[in-house]
């Protein structure tokens, strides 16, 4: 059976562990002994290493034949020094991983003015957050052209889930910006997203990047209105632009501000996903409801 290396074991590698488990044997870089344990009731091997410790990882060379990257790039600076030193160790070994499959995020593209994108488009990073991501497609890509790695890069935008909703939010009344100056956001709930890993380690050719989102781009209000909605909540204040940029961190601005509508055609097309929640409606329709 084939060794896959899973590189940041967190929620959405977790829940693509069932998908994974039939054809691979499954490998996750920990570092704390909680991950371990964790692992290994999941049936995944732990292996004890530190992307930010490139003596740690000289053991992963020759030791998978793909890699599932799921970690976020160091929370400072505009490139992915742990992607940087993984890739460097995996290298090293006498065999190297065959596939790829790395979740990036949509905010490559940056501000697009609420126009439609497919992976075509060029891109326009304007936080230091997306600017790691593209240091890190751009990483890929040569480790791909030199070694002849197929690798698969998935622009994800905002995950949700039941358990990962922005809730705290709306509790705490954090404005958003006013209907007739919002943007547009894209989602995608965290099963499809691990499903969409689970097809894209299938991929056997050259180096291609999908839009990992489901079809229906809402204006931020929007979803936040829906969302109260659905579970019986006030809705977020709202107010013009620059007075919800002076309220909120530069890190939620950014969410907030940049408008962009992702095409998902390709990966529909492609990987022949069939999400489990194309519009967060048919996500929503799922939830218990307000209370009484």
């Amino acid at each position: 059976m084939r060794t896959l290396l899973i590189a940041g074991f967190g929620d959405v590698a977790r829940r693509a562990v069932p998908f994974l488990a039939p054809s691979w044997r499954l490998l996750a870089l920990v570092r704390r002994p909680k991950q371990i344990a964790e692992a290994r009731s999941l049936g995944v091997l732990p292996v004890l290493a530190d992307l930010d410790d490139k003596r740690s990882l000289t053991r992963l060379a020759g030791l998978a034949d793909a890699l599932l990257y799921t970690a976020p790039p160091p929370e400072r600076g505009e490139s992915d020094p742990r992607l940087g030193k993984l890739l460097c160790a995996l290298a090293k070994g006498k065999s190297l991983p065959q596939r790829i499959a790395y979740i990036s995020t949509s905010g490559v593209y940056g501000d697009a003015g609420g126009a439609w994108l497919d992976e075509t488009a060029p891109l326009r990073p304007q936080s230091a957050r997306a600017k790691r991501r593209v240091d890190a497609e751009r990483r890929l890509r040569a480790f791909a052209r030199t070694h002849g790695t197929t690798v698969t890069i998935l622009r994800a935008p905002g995950i949700y889930a039941a358990e990962r909703l922005p809730t705290t939010r709306l509790i705490n009344g954090t404005p958003l910006i006013a209907a007739d100056e919002d943007s547009y956001g894209n989602h995608i709930h965290a099963d499809d997203l691990a499903r969409i890993c689970v097809a894209a380690l299938r991929r056997e050719d050259g180096i291609r990047v999908y839009n990992a989102c489901d079809a229906e781009p809402l204006m931020v209000g929007e979803w936040y209105d829906r969302l109260a909605d659905a579970l019986g909540m006030p809705h977020a204040p709202r107010l013009p632009r620059v007075e919800v940029q002076a309220a909120v961190s530069p890190a939620l601005w950014s969410f907030l501000a940049e408008s962009r509508r992702l095409d998902n055609g390709r990966l529909r097309r492609e990987l022949g996903i069939r999400l489990r929640y194309p519009t967060v409606a048919s996500f929503l329709a799922t939830l218990p409801g307000p209370t009484t």
